[in-house]
């Protein structure tokens, strides 16, 4: 009778165990670098609040990432350095379908050694928004943003302008 008994112990403890493991959904690590294609600035600064994602399952909710918020200068980011600017934990097999970067009001260039102002036009209220269409297929997934600095600044009358030109690889 007791070996009954521990039979049914080890049975029923497998039986959860495989069952639990079944149902576990593997996780991705997803993360975001930032890099820079050189320029003919001294910097240029720009102030990352945030950052989010938005997946093709849901295409109406943006979910957050933990993000490196912090003023970063693109220019210092050349010749394959690279920065991790954000990263989350999602579900094997969702498509990243965009990411949004949430900018503060703290973007600047430095021009011959003066700075500037750097006006993101739409950047504070709606944030720089990327396409990615990219699968989460293994346990860690990571993409680098290459902005094009000599392509995304424009010297405009009423100041300087950032109109990303981004690569993704």
């Amino acid at each position: 009778m007791k070996m009954k008994f521990i039979i049914a112990f080890f049975l029923s403890a497998a039986i959860t165990f495989f069952s639990c493991k079944k149902d576990q959904v593997s996780q991705s690590v997803f993360k975001v670098n930032l890099t820079d294609a050189p320029g003919d600035w001294d910097e240029v600064n720009i102030d990352l609040t945030g950052m989010e994602v938005k997946f093709d399952s849901d295409s109406t909710k943006w979910r957050t990432l933990q993000a490196n918020a912090a003023v970063y200068n693109l220019l210092s980011l050349q010749n394959g350095i690279d920065t991790l600017i954000a990263q989350g934990s999602f579900p094997v097999n969702e498509v990243v379908k965009e990411i949004r970067l949430i900018v503060g009001a703290n973007n600047t260039i430095k021009v011959n050694g003066q700075i500037f102002p750097l006006t993101i036009p739409s950047g504070e209220e709606a944030g720089l928004k990327i396409k990615v269409n990219k699968k989460l297929q293994a346990t860690l997934e990571t993409i680098l943003i290459d902005f094009d600095a000599a392509l995304s600044i424009k010297e405009e009358t009423d100041g300087y302008k950032l109109k990303p030109v981004i690569k993704l690889k």
